[in-house]
């Protein structure tokens, strides 16, 4: 995966509106867990971006934007699924912490090594 095709991936994943049903973060807010190897490619593509940012100062808003929302609205909307009853997959809620510890890394420029 290259720069382009992860800024693209993160993008489409953290902004996505109702017209793709099956972005991960439309499927959260729908109580519905994201499609299988969905958060290992978001995974990939943070890894990827990470890499191809250093040394950068800035981002642009859009990307920072998508970044937001997949480190701050995922986690908000398993917390209402857990709320409303909802039977997460069980590695559900450490990928979503994966997935904020891998934009945290990305905004600070420092990788930090997940254990699991």
């Amino acid at each position: 995966m290259d720069y382009k095709t992860a800024r693209i991936l993160l993008i489409d994943q953290g902004t996505a509106s109702d017209q793709n049903p099956d972005a991960f973060l439309i499927r959260l807010k729908n109580f519905q867990p994201p499609i299988p190897g969905e958060v290992t490619n978001i995974l990939l593509a943070l890894k990827m971006l990470f890499e191809s940012l250093q040394g950068e100062t800035s981002l642009d808003r859009e990307l920072a934007y998508a970044l937001y929302q997949l480190a701050y609205e995922s986690r908000q909307s398993f917390a209402a699924g857990r709320l409303a009853g909802i039977n997460w997959p069980p590695l559900l809620d450490e990928d979503i912490q994966r997935i904020a510890i891998a934009v945290k890394s990305i905004l600070a420029g420092v990788w930090q090594e997940q254990s699991n």
